[in-house]
Protein backbone atom coordinates (compact mmCIF):
# COMPACT_ATOMS: atom_id res chain seq x y z
CA UNK A 1 0.00 0.00 0.00
CA UNK A 2 2.83 2.51 0.94
CA UNK A 3 3.96 1.51 -2.60
CA UNK A 4 1.11 2.32 -4.31
CA UNK A 5 0.58 5.84 -2.35
CA UNK A 6 4.36 7.05 -3.83
CA UNK A 7 3.87 6.08 -6.99
CA UNK A 8 0.20 7.80 -6.65
CA UNK A 9 1.93 11.13 -5.52
CA UNK A 10 4.63 11.06 -8.26
CA UNK A 11 2.02 10.77 -10.93
CA UNK A 12 -0.03 13.75 -9.51
CA UNK A 13 2.80 16.00 -9.15
CA UNK A 14 4.20 15.05 -12.56
CA UNK A 15 0.91 15.58 -14.10
CA UNK A 16 0.65 19.20 -12.34
CA UNK A 17 3.70 20.06 -13.91
CA UNK A 18 2.82 19.05 -17.65
CA UNK A 19 -0.41 20.65 -17.13
CA UNK A 20 1.73 24.10 -16.15
CA UNK A 21 3.93 23.99 -18.60
CA UNK A 22 0.78 23.48 -21.06
CA UNK A 23 -0.74 26.57 -20.06
CA UNK A 24 2.36 28.30 -18.90
CA UNK A 25 2.22 28.50 -15.16
CA UNK A 26 5.01 26.76 -14.24
CA UNK A 27 7.94 28.45 -11.92
CA UNK A 28 10.22 29.89 -13.10
CA UNK A 29 13.11 27.70 -11.50
CA UNK A 30 12.37 26.04 -15.07
CA UNK A 31 13.54 29.18 -17.07
CA UNK A 32 17.19 30.60 -17.88
CA UNK A 33 17.62 32.30 -14.25
CA UNK A 34 17.06 34.82 -12.45
CA UNK A 35 15.86 38.03 -13.77
CA UNK A 36 18.07 40.31 -11.12
CA UNK A 37 21.32 41.09 -12.66
CA UNK A 38 24.03 38.70 -10.67
CA UNK A 39 27.74 40.41 -10.06
CA UNK A 40 30.74 39.21 -11.50
CA UNK A 41 34.06 37.96 -9.68
CA UNK A 42 36.63 39.51 -11.93
CA UNK A 43 39.28 38.46 -9.81
CA UNK A 44 42.22 37.73 -11.90
CA UNK A 45 41.55 40.20 -14.68
CA UNK A 46 43.67 43.01 -15.52
CA UNK A 47 42.62 46.75 -13.86
CA UNK A 48 41.03 48.72 -16.47
CA UNK A 49 40.24 52.30 -14.54
CA UNK A 50 37.17 54.31 -15.22
CA UNK A 51 37.46 55.38 -18.42
CA UNK A 52 35.75 52.81 -20.53
CA UNK A 53 37.88 51.51 -23.53
CA UNK A 54 37.08 51.56 -27.15
CA UNK A 55 38.49 47.86 -27.91
CA UNK A 56 38.93 44.81 -25.83
CA UNK A 57 41.79 44.84 -24.12
CA UNK A 58 41.38 40.95 -23.19
CA UNK A 59 41.66 40.27 -26.50
CA UNK A 60 44.18 42.71 -27.20
CA UNK A 61 46.32 41.16 -24.82
CA UNK A 62 45.71 37.63 -25.73
CA UNK A 63 47.31 34.44 -24.13
CA UNK A 64 45.72 33.62 -20.50
CA UNK A 65 44.33 37.13 -19.74
CA UNK A 66 42.19 36.48 -22.91
CA UNK A 67 41.61 33.13 -22.03
CA UNK A 68 40.20 34.00 -18.55
CA UNK A 69 38.16 36.41 -19.79
CA UNK A 70 36.11 34.18 -22.04
CA UNK A 71 35.91 31.72 -18.99
CA UNK A 72 35.14 35.19 -16.63
CA UNK A 73 32.47 36.34 -19.23
CA UNK A 74 30.70 32.74 -19.63
CA UNK A 75 29.60 32.57 -16.12
CA UNK A 76 28.74 36.81 -16.40
CA UNK A 77 26.78 35.81 -19.57
CA UNK A 78 25.03 32.63 -18.33
CA UNK A 79 24.17 34.65 -15.25
CA UNK A 80 22.56 38.05 -17.20
CA UNK A 81 22.40 37.87 -21.02
CA UNK A 82 21.28 34.33 -21.76
CA UNK A 83 18.06 34.69 -20.39
CA UNK A 84 17.33 36.94 -23.65
CA UNK A 85 19.83 36.61 -25.93
CA UNK A 86 19.86 32.65 -25.45
CA UNK A 87 22.50 29.95 -24.07
CA UNK A 88 25.66 29.63 -25.46
CA UNK A 89 24.74 33.21 -27.18
CA UNK A 90 22.76 31.15 -29.76
CA UNK A 91 19.65 33.62 -29.97
CA UNK A 92 16.28 32.26 -29.50
CA UNK A 93 14.84 35.15 -31.54
CA UNK A 94 13.78 37.48 -28.15
CA UNK A 95 16.75 39.46 -28.87
CA UNK A 96 19.76 39.92 -31.42
CA UNK A 97 21.97 37.02 -31.73
CA UNK A 98 25.31 38.39 -30.60
CA UNK A 99 27.56 35.88 -32.23
CA UNK A 100 26.88 38.02 -35.37
CA UNK A 101 28.62 41.21 -33.93
CA UNK A 102 31.11 42.63 -36.37
CA UNK A 103 34.43 41.97 -34.89
CA UNK A 104 37.04 44.07 -33.89
CA UNK A 105 36.30 47.92 -32.60
CA UNK A 106 33.36 48.68 -34.52
CA UNK A 107 31.98 45.54 -32.75
CA UNK A 108 33.39 46.51 -29.04
CA UNK A 109 32.09 49.86 -29.39
CA UNK A 110 28.30 48.93 -30.32
CA UNK A 111 28.53 45.68 -27.92
CA UNK A 112 29.73 48.28 -25.00
CA UNK A 113 27.47 51.39 -25.70
CA UNK A 114 24.66 48.88 -25.43
CA UNK A 115 25.30 46.94 -22.40
CA UNK A 116 26.13 50.52 -20.87
CA UNK A 117 23.27 52.62 -21.65
CA UNK A 118 20.85 49.93 -22.53
CA UNK A 119 18.16 49.95 -25.48
CA UNK A 120 15.12 51.58 -25.18
CA UNK A 121 11.78 51.77 -27.44
CA UNK A 122 9.18 54.20 -27.10
CA UNK A 123 9.86 54.43 -23.70
CA UNK A 124 10.10 51.37 -22.70
CA UNK A 125 13.46 49.14 -22.35
CA UNK A 126 14.37 46.16 -24.14
CA UNK A 127 17.42 45.69 -23.02
CA UNK A 128 18.33 47.43 -19.23
CA UNK A 129 21.34 49.43 -18.55
CA UNK A 130 24.25 47.84 -16.76
CA UNK A 131 27.02 50.47 -16.47
CA UNK A 132 26.08 51.24 -12.46
CA UNK A 133 25.41 46.99 -12.22
CA UNK A 134 29.04 45.84 -13.43
CA UNK A 135 32.85 47.49 -13.86
CA UNK A 136 34.40 47.66 -17.18
CA UNK A 137 36.21 44.30 -16.75
CA UNK A 138 33.30 41.98 -16.40
CA UNK A 139 31.40 43.90 -19.43
CA UNK A 140 34.22 43.07 -21.77
CA UNK A 141 34.73 39.54 -20.17
CA UNK A 142 31.07 39.05 -21.76
CA UNK A 143 32.26 40.05 -24.98
CA UNK A 144 35.37 37.94 -24.77
CA UNK A 145 33.15 34.98 -24.58
CA UNK A 146 30.29 36.09 -27.03
CA UNK A 147 33.47 36.53 -29.74
CA UNK A 148 34.71 33.15 -29.09
CA UNK A 149 31.59 31.40 -29.71
CA UNK A 150 31.26 30.18 -33.24
CA UNK A 151 29.09 32.56 -35.57
CA UNK A 152 26.33 31.07 -37.05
Amino acid sequence: MKLFSSTVAAGTAGAVVLIGLQFGVVSSSLGHGDVTPQAIDTSGLDELGEDYLEENPYRLAGGEQYQLAIKIGASGYNQNCARCHGLEAISGGIAPDLRVLEDGVLGDEWFMERVRKGYSQNGAYKMPPFQDLMNQQAMWAIRSYVESQPKP
